[in-house]
């Protein structure tokens, strides 16, 4: 049985792999094809040529018992979960794969999710809670495909694609992605600063909150010199923070259970107008996030799978999807408390109203920062903390902080791994985790802080909602990509995508596109002066022709190959082993 995926044995270019690239693979019992020629490389291998060596320890393990060897695993990671060997479905081996799709889990769970299920809780009700349902499982097939290329190739998306793509859109590719990470650590800053100004009573600055976020890098930092299984029960911990905390929300607002069930299985949105409508469109722009399917097919490659062995992958992809599914029920649950909370309690409240019950509670210094109009009270994540201890007791709000704290925390790890991983895949690029960071939080902070030392809380939070509409218009350039490269069957072999897949991930794309163009039809108006006309046209006319590009080499991996022309010929086969003609000093 040939192995997976097919790699030709043939003389490798002159643009030789980098190290770190790929990693030597056991093909049956015949040896292994030393593809990575660097750090870990055959003794006596030429460069340039591949050539049969004994069989290698498997994947992750070197001889001397040390881990992964270098440039097998993300550099931030090594594999030290031991796979048990039995056959059939083992809870053992569930536990052992268990991991991956919690840290990928955490995007669902960040404060711009947050802070978009309150309000539209606040705004709709009950009614929208099918949105949630739908939005979490477009994200489980987003990531599925994700896992597969991951487990099936023994690269992640970005390596993938510096393999494929030249290097002018490749560069497009890695610079909208790192910008979608920027702004998912900015949403972490966001929501740690007005995480500590609740929990301090107001004492604590927003600016000094933003400023503390630099601790929590350090620590960060300090918890992965310990190991990935470590690293995963952190995490593992600051999701069952925020299920506690949340849930504890839920049980004491206690909302209608009857009206909750309807809300999820019956999409129906009765008297809904333009208001609701936006809330919906930026739920599916919370949820899916571009970084979170590249950080996964990094993530999966931790786990030791032997790629030769047909059945080894299938239960990889297996287990992994089970591990994802129920990451992302906990974290479609968690989700469910916010939305349900603020859609029984405080669903067409107006602000006087909301005054009125703050001035006489035990949290009454916190009355004025509403307006005594009988206008629908707007909430986000800071008023919201405010709101649940007005009504239900400062517990109620501390302990909504806390949960603010904890997925604030989370999304620490998601723009700091994603970024490493993109960084490395794309332009085979290695830096340490501190210098990562540093780049990443310099970018978080700055304007950040900014913001928060000259303005208030409303327009920390307004940027909030802004960074989750730049997190769905940034979404083509991981969904297109993952799509092209788990369709193309000599990639991928028999693990393929299938029809229904391939048609269910390009209505995800239509979506995805509608809500984008929604967006762009909105915003305008609000522009105000022409002069910013014209700048916006360049912006969308090198977005559409981008995102034009990605699909017509989609087109080309799903056998359109009439399409292909040059160097892009590459869509319709494997890895490539040689240059097309006239690539030689492009990449």
């Amino acid at each position: 049985m040939p192995a997976y995926p097919i790699i030709p044995r043939l003389p490798l270019p002159s643009r030789a792999l980098q190290p770190g690239l790929l990693c030597s693979e056991h093909f049956g019992d015949l040896g292994v094809c030393a593809l990575l020629l660097g750090s870990v490389k055959a003794p006596g291998a030429q460069r340039g040529t591949c050539q049969l060596i004994p069989p290698l320890p498997p994947r992750g393990i070197d001889p001397a018992g040390q881990g992964a060897p270098d440039g097998c695993f993300p550099s931030a990671l090594t594999a030290d979960a031991t796979l048990p060997s039995q056959p059939g479905f083992s809870f053992r081996k569930l536990w052992a794969f268990t991991g991956p799709g919690f840290l990928m889990s955490i995007a669902f769970l960040d404060p711009g999710n947050i802070e978009s299920d309150l309000q539209c809780g606040a705004v709709a009700g009950f009614k929208l809670l099918w949105v949630l349902l739908w939005a979490t499982i477009l994200g489980l097939l987003c990531q599925r495909l994700a896992i597969r290329l991951g487990v099936v190739t023994g690269l992640d998306l970005g390596e993938v694609c510096y393999q494929y793509y030249p290097k002018v859109p490749r560069v497009l590719l890695w610079v909208m992605i790192e910008i979608a990470i920027i702004g998912s650590d900015m949403q972490e800053v966001i929501g740690t600063a007005i995480a500590f100004s609740l929990l301090s009573a107001g004492r604590i600055p927003l600016w000094g909150g933003v400023l503390i976020t630099i601790i929590d890098t350090l620590f960060f930092l300090f918890l992965d010199k310990y190991g990935l299984r470590k690293l995963e029960a952190f995490f593992g911990l600051l999701i069952t923070i925020m299920a506690v905390t949340f849930g504890y929300e839920y049980v004491v607002v206690q909302p209608a259970q009857t009206e909750v069930l309807k809300g999820i299985f019956f999409p129906y949105c009765r008297g809904c107008g333009r208001e609701e409508l936006l809330q919906a469109v930026g739920i599916v722009g919370a949820i899916i996030m571009p970084h979170n399917i590249y950080l996964h097919s990094s993530l999966v490659k931790t786990r030791e799978v032997t790629r030769s062995q047909r059945q080894e992958v299938s239960e990889a992809n297996k287990y992994f999807l089970i591990e994802s599914c129920i990451a992302l029920f906990v974290s479609f649950l968690i989700n469910l408390f916010v939305m349900a909370v603020f859609g029984q309690a405080f669903y067409h409240r107006t602000n006087q109203d909301v005054y009125n019950v703050c001035a006489n509670s035990s949290v009454s210094q916190y009355a004025p920062i509403f307006p005594r109009n009988n206008e629908t009270v707007s909430v986000d994540i800071y008023q919201g903390g405010v709101i649940l201890g007005c009504y239900f007791g400062s517990v109620a709000l501390y302990i909504w902080a806390i949960g603010i704290l904890a997925a604030g925390q989370s999304s620490t790890m998601t723009g700091t791994y994603a970024g490493q991983f993109v960084m490395e895949g794309f332009l085979q690029l290695r830096w340490s985790r501190f210098a990562r960071v540093l780049f990443t939080r310099s970018f978080a902070i700055l304007p950040t802080v900014f913001i928060a030392a000259f303005k208030d809380v409303s327009h920390l939070t307004g940027m909030n909602d802004l960074l989750n509409v730049l997190q769905s218009i940034l979404l083509p350039f991981a969904v297109l990509p993952v799509l092209t490269f788990t369709s193309m069957r000599p990639l991928m072999q028999e693990f393929t995508n299938g029809v229904v897949g391939k048609v269910l991930m390009i209505l995800i794309t239509g979506l995805i596109c509608a809500i984008n163009l929604y967006f762009v039809v909105i915003y305008i108006p609000t522009l105000g002066s022409i002069a910013y006309y014209i700048p916006l046209g360049f912006v969308l006319a090198g977005y559409v022709a981008f995102t034009a590009y990605l699909i017509w080499t989609c087109c080309i991996a799903h056998g359109a190959n009439f399409l292909a022309c040059g160097r892009h010929s590459q869509f319709s086969y494997g890895l490539p082993s040689t240059d097309p003609p006239g690539w030689a000093g492009t990449r």
